[in-house]
């Protein structure tokens, strides 16, 4: 059985197999250290039985910096997926929608407006799993992810920008129909 629990700061040892797949990001370790210190509450592990890192997810709480409030880039207060991936042996088992619900309570806990993520465009699996989950694209961001960030000449890979309004969204006014065509640079996403 596999049970949720906060991540601490030893599991950074033993998430390496989750980690492994094509499609996770990966950070430096100081990245995830920052997380457990401004976030805890955010970062969750989904363990099994035998101690392994089944799945995590890595959430914060934010808005664009207030010098931006006048920008059509503007965020306001909202959750954001940093990072949510399942082990090859641990899918299919509902562990992605579990850890996703749950920042989403968080967010309704703190009265954000949705919760956002950035995916591949490529990655067709990951968006089915949030368009499931009621996600849907705000808008695609160009060449978000950089595979080789030495070479400024080869191109990057776009982003989407999936969101889920949250229960203070009542209107539905941070979510779009067609986000896919609503192109935006790097430099415009905080």
């Amino acid at each position: 059985m596999t049970s949720l629990r906060p991540f601490h700061a030893m599991d950074v040892f033993k998430f390496n197999p989750t980690n492994l797949d094509p499609l996770t990001e990966t950070y430096d370790l100081n990245f995830y250290f920052s997380y457990i210190a401004r976030w805890p509450h955010l970062f969750n592990v989904a363990e099994g039985q035998d101690g392994t890192i089944d799945a995590y997810i890595m959430g914060k709480l934010e808005s664009s910096p207030i010098y931006a409030q006048f920008s059509p880039h503007y965020l306001p207060f909202h959750a954001h997926i940093t990072a949510l991936t399942v082990a090859p042996h641990a899918r299919r088992l509902g562990l992605a929608r579990t850890l996703s619900q749950s920042l989403e309570r968080s967010g309704d806990e703190y009265d954000a407006w949705f919760v956002d993520l950035f995916v591949r465009k490529s990655n067709q699996i990951a968006q089915k799993l949030y368009k499931g989950m009621g996600y849907s694209v705000y808008r695609r961001v160009v060449d978000y992810y950089s595979d080789d960030p030495t070479d400024k000449t080869k191109d990057g890979e776009d982003a989407y920008d999936m969101r889920k309004p949250l229960r203070r969204d009542k209107t539905r006014k941070h979510v779009r129909e067609k986000g896919e065509e609503f192109a935006v640079q790097p430099e415009d996403v905080w």
